[in-house]
């Protein structure tokens, strides 16, 4: 695992190249601290730099930049090849000379023999590559097939920037940090930054299963080509394992063992993180299936016992006799970390999950370099409550007409949450403690929000977003069009739980959960690897019918069969918890100076971005107890807590304005 990072300049306006290369490589040296590296051409203005995090041949000949025998390409390259010793001996087999043992030289070789698109299809692994080809003058930045690994670029000053991280691209001298309010907008509605939107003006990410073609000067036009499309794989025709579900099953073991397998190739101490989950618990016992040695296991726990699953993980570990490393997490130890978020995660970014996810890699870094996640697992088979859960309602709402649900959705909203709160309280002695809700009044409207869907697209689209009204809170901006909105994406199936579930591994997965993993991990130098997003695991589970992946209302059921072969039924089956913190309360109480501080009108105000007063009374709201605000609070905290770490101009006119409020008061 490592970072790249590098600059086109055919104006030659980049003032000592060298001396630049260095400061971006330097910005993201955490991604890979054990070796630097940097390549110049000064005729063609094109530079690379590259920090290396050793995980196969650790030697100098794993050093990058890298350039092939031929002298046509020079390549930096973050990630693994999981395949690479077969694709070696296939090379070699047709009398291609390797120098080394990395994955790096393979792939390299690759391109030479097969050509950029076929090498990308043959290559099974996680990677975000920069490939100059000293012949044709081309450059190519290319991204694994779900985004695994992030690649950041963009234009600016006549300049092409591109890097794992912004803080490299922010580096460079022609970066300019025009924050996009359309974006801005789009961020709040889902609290992480779609693909393949920036959060700055003029810089995008690269889209999963695709690479883009920069050649000449015209770096505004660059050709995007597709490689891999997860939409393909879900218009496959679907096996059929009719009355034999055991067939079935040992197909879909054989699969992980194999990826699995793949995933424990490594010249340093590897490990896993354990919840105590289907997932993770899964990829474990398959590791340990194949392991001669104990696997070595991780994870966290806290003493609030609605977010607790360390205990559950414990259980696994024993039964599964794996070396078990736990550690429980104090809320002053979750709230040390907020102040660093905005550091590790390079542009806004609010799930909370955020924090146990960083606490756990740091765990787990302190005894291995490698460890495998169970992320994937409920986009490929149908875990989230609500693919069965908004396929009921919509069952039951459909048929309804729409003015008749628009009328209920109008009586609901009609009486305030407070209202709602206080009816709910004045029945409470009359009502079954299996009825009783928190914050009743929010959950009513909420329910009046989905009332209003036109379609089970609209019910979707509801569910997964974290503030409803975004644009409201922005000042002058305007939501982008996401691929949710693509109804030809949609149209691929017939099956509205499988739909949801390809939204969610073209959104949602890649765009939250693979972050906050790889930005988590990355920080403190640890390389992850998720065995579900091998691409030959999700095309065996597109191939499933839906009842194999759902049945009698539970998710994952093909995936727990195969867990219940190695692990006891009832040290899974419960109540889920969640990865979370209870963020709600801490914005009352521990956490409510440091929010103050970024919200204040002083802070809202000063960089133009925010409708000050709609945000300060949702805050308003929230802190009093009147609303539960949390989600679209976060979301507005992280991005005032991210400009604040990220940009000096903007923390001095924040507090130059605060001087000018108090003066004119």
């Amino acid at each position: 695992m490592c970072g790249i990072a590098g600059f086109w300049d055919a104006g030659a306006t980049t003032k000592n190249p060298e001396s630049v290369l260095r400061s971006m490589a330097n910005a993201i040296r955490h991604r890979g601290p054990d070796d630097f590296g940097l390549w110049h051409d000064p005729v063609a203005g094109l530079g690379f730099a590259h920090q290396r995090l050793s995980i196969q041949d650790l030697s100098e000949l794993g050093h990058q930049p890298m350039k092939s025998p031929s002298g046509r390409y020079t390549i930096i390259f973050n990630g693994e090849v999981y395949n690479f010793l077969s694709l070696r001996a296939e090379l070699e087999s047709s009398g291609y000379k390797f120098y080394g043992h990395s994955d790096t030289e393979v792939i390299l070789a690759l391109f030479e023999q097969k050509g950029v698109k076929e090498a990308l299809k043959a290559m099974v692994g996680m990677f975000a590559i920069a490939l100059w080809d000293n012949f044709e003058k081309k450059l190519y930045l290319m991204r694994d097939r779900f985004g695994e690994k992030p690649l950041y670029y963009g234009v600016s000053q006549g300049v092409l920037l591109f890097s794992s991280e912004l803080k490299a691209i922010r580096a460079h001298p022609c970066f300019n940090n025009d924050i996009d309010k359309d974006v801005l907008s789009t961020y709040l509605r889902f609290n992480y930054v779609p693909t393949p939107y920036c959060i700055y003006k003029g810089f995008r990410k690269a889209v999963p299963g695709t690479y883009i073609v920069f050649k000449g000067d015209n770096f505004l036009e660059p050709e995007c080509i597709n490689y891999w499309s997860v939409v393909d794989d879900a218009n496959s025709p679907r096996d059929s394992f009719s009355g034999d579900d055991h067939r079935a099953i040992e197909k879909l073991e054989q699969v992980l063992l194999d990826t699995i397998s793949d995933k424990m190739i490594a010249d340093v101490p590897l490990g896993a993180f354990l919840s105590g989950g289907v997932d993770s618990s899964t990829i474990v016992a398959l590791m340990q299936k194949q392991s001669s040695r104990k696997v070595r296991t991780f994870s966290i726990g806290f003493h609030e016992d609605e977010y607790n699953e360390a205990q559950f993980a414990k259980e696994v570990a024993s039964y599964l006799n794996t070396e078990h490393t736990e550690l429980y997490v104090t809320p002053e130890m979750a709230q040390s970390i907020i102040p660093e978020l905005p550091l590790i995660y390079d542009e806004p970014f609010a799930d909370v999950s955020q924090i146990p996810t960083y606490i756990v890699s740091q765990l787990a870094r302190q005894h291995v370099t490698v460890a495998l996640s169970g992320d994937g697992g409920d986009e490929l088979f149908g875990g989230y409550t609500r693919y069965s859960w908004a396929t009921s309602i919509w069952r039951a709402m459909r048929n309804i007409p729409l003015p008749a649900r628009l009328a209920a959705q109008s009586l609901i909203s009609g009486v305030s949450v407070e209202r709602w709160n206080s009816i709910a309280d004045a029945l409470s002695p009359l009502t079954p403690a299996r009825f009783k809700q928190s914050h009743p009044g929010d959950k009513l409207h909420k329910l009046a929000g989905v009332l209003g869907s036109k379609n089970h697209f609209d019910v979707y689209h509801y569910l997964v977003s974290q503030c409803k009204k975004p644009d409201s809170l922005v000042a002058g901006g305007c939501e982008l069009s996401t691929v949710l909105n693509e109804s030809s994406v949609w149209g691929a199936l017939s099956d509205f739980s499988e739909q949801m579930m390809l939204m969610d591994q073209l959104s949602y997965l890649r765009d939250d959960i693979l972050t906050k993993v790889d930005r988590a991990a990355m920080a403190v130098s640890l390389e992850t690897r998720v065995p579900f997003l091998d691409h030959r695991v999700t095309q065996f589970a597109w191939r499933l019918p839906a009842a194999l992946k759902v049945r009698d209302g539970k998710g994952k059921w093909i995936l727990r069969q195969v867990l219940y072969r190695h692990v006891p039924e009832q040290l899974i089956e419960r109540p889920k918890t969640g990865f979370g913190v209870p963020i709600a309360e801490w914005l009352r109480k521990d956490l409510r100076d440091w929010a103050e501080s970024l919200l204040s009108h002083a802070a809202l105000a000063a960089p133009g971005c925010w409708n000050v007063d709609a945000v300060r009374e949702k805050w308003k709201e929230h802190v009093t107890g009147k609303r539960n605000w949390w989600y679209e609070m976060w979301g507005v905290l992280m991005f005032q807590a991210w400009r604040f770490s990220i940009d000096d101009s903007f923390a001095s006119s924040s507090k130059e304005y605060g001087r000018e409020v108090e003066t004119n008061a």
